[in-house]
């Protein structure tokens, strides 16, 4: 997918700079050049992707049924688990958990959110099962679903609504 891309850092460093490829200071400028331009094109795309998201998610009608409902914190047991089926990472999920705040979500269930997601994705799994094995691999994602539940739950005793920045407190009064 990225052949391109290779073939670009190859011609900079080989070509351009006329540093040898057998060097370790060219093999360490080639990787520098290839991985910094690659994750910079993704991280691009992973934030276009999460602002359509962002735009079109119904967070109306997650809040309208979270505020019906009254679920006995296992809101904050679905968050985490909806954060840990997602493919997000930190550069992804932040704008989402702008989003939901901003729709008017508890700060605590996007909090439950906000941990689980990053720490518990599809890589880590495939990586774990394949290191560690299965059993290690359950207790990793069970681990990471309690934490960001009970982190999510914890920080909403908190009552940190308050301290939210002023364009996030426009609407999360809604």
């Amino acid at each position: 997918m990225f052949d391109w891309l290779q073939k670009f850092a190859d011609w900079l460093i080989y070509s351009v700079f006329n540093i040898g490829a057998e060097t370790h200071l060219g093999t360490a400028l080639n990787f520098f050049v290839y991985d910094t331009f690659k994750i910079l094109i993704l991280l691009f795309i992973i934030v276009f992707l999460m602002g359509i998201v962002n735009a079109y998610f119904p967070i109306e009608r997650l809040k309208n049924y979270l505020n019906r409902k009254k679920m006995y914190g296992l809101e904050y047991f679905f968050s985490s688990v909806f954060g840990a089926i997602t493919p997000f990472c930190s550069c992804s999920s932040v704008p989402l958990f702008i989003g939901f705040v901003q729709g008017g979500i508890p700060l605590g269930v996007t909090f439950s959110f906000l941990i689980t997601s990053p720490l518990v994705n599809e890589v880590a799994i495939a990586m774990f099962i394949g290191m560690f094995g299965l059993k290690a691999t359950l207790i990793y994602a069970g681990s990471g679903i309690l934490l960001g539940t009970i982190g999510g739950w914890l920080l909403g005793k908190f009552n940190l609504e308050p301290l939210l920045s002023d364009w996030v407190k426009k609407d999360f009064s809604k």
